[in-house]
């Protein structure tokens, strides 16, 4: 059953398909506003009740010259820029908090049947989600449309695991992400599969500061690995936790947002909605 949330982030979304498509014609409120059924007043409270930011000022968030400026200006302190500024003013960074530890050839021997997982569906600001979880951590998030088809996608992951329908400490940790009050999270525990490189991959992704971009080639770079841009970009795709492991802040060198595993409209949401959180002048 469809909640009023979700039904708000369908029209956000429909928006913000329309804002990415037509950012250089600087579309007016009135035209946004038409494309979701609302009289501008309404779209404008909308907007930024879900954004924090008005329409115009998420325009600017997610348009090409306004990531390429973010790169310019904050590629080369980046990594720096997480390891010092902890939880000081506006740049809390969540991500100081999570903690990855890979699975042992043990725990996913024969499809994960040494696994006990539990299971949840919850809300977010950029739709449903289905999080899972093992004792030592989350080992699955991801943005769904179908509960059912949700679930048999994390199965296929770990066949033979056992299977509860719970929220557990692990969950409730992960998803008080969103509530944005970091200073009373517990650390945040990740339990995944992967190999050494992909762990690596991921653990380098949760040294992008909240509202701020990379590329795939600086990832390379950060590995010491820098001529494996692709082999990075694959990692990234395979991420099996959405948004705790960020990798919707990584795009392409030349600004464009590039691909996303949960669609491109959610990506230019999550990248927009971040800066909104991040931005002082605003």
């Amino acid at each position: 059953m469809e909640t009023q949330a979700d039904y708000n982030y369908k029209r956000i979304a429909k928006a913000i398909d329309f804002i990415r498509d037509h950012f250089k014609e600087q579309p007016t409120l009135n035209q946004v506003a038409e494309t979701v059924h609302l009289s501008p007043y309404h779209f404008q409270r909308l907007f930024t009740e879900w954004a924090g930011v008005s329409p115009k000022k998420f325009m600017q968030y997610i348009s090409v010259e306004y990531a390429k400026q973010l790169l310019k200006e904050r590629q080369a302190t980046l990594f720096d820029t997480a390891q010092e500024t902890g939880f000081s003013g506006t740049s809390r960074l969540h991500d100081l908090f999570i903690n990855i530890e890979g699975m042992t050839p043990g725990e996913f021997k024969n499809g994960g049947e040494n696994l006990t997982i539990n299971y949840s569906f919850a809300e977010s600001p950029f739709g449903p989600l289905l999080v899972a979880s093992t004792p030592k951590g989350i080992c699955h998030m991801s943005f769904i449309r179908d509960e059912t088809q949700a679930f048999e996608s994390l199965k296929s992951r770990f066949p033979k695991a056992k299977y509860h329908q719970m929220l557990d400490k692990n969950q409730q940790d992960g998803l008080f992400i969103f509530q944005h009050d970091w200073e009373r999270l517990d650390q945040i525990k990740l339990h995944l599969n992967g190999t050494p490189f992909q762990l690596k991959v991921w653990e380098t992704l949760l040294k992008i500061p909240m509202g701020n971009l990379s590329t795939y080639g600086s990832i390379a770079q950060k590995i010491n690995q820098p001529k494996a841009s692709r082999a990075v970009g694959t990692a990234i795709g395979n991420n099996p936790v959405a948004f705790l492991i960020p990798c919707h802040r990584v795009i392409q060198s030349s600004g464009q947002l590039g691909g996303y595993m949960w669609g491109p409209t959610r990506k230019s949401a999550i990248i927009g909605w971040e800066a909104a959180q991040t931005d002082t002048s605003s």
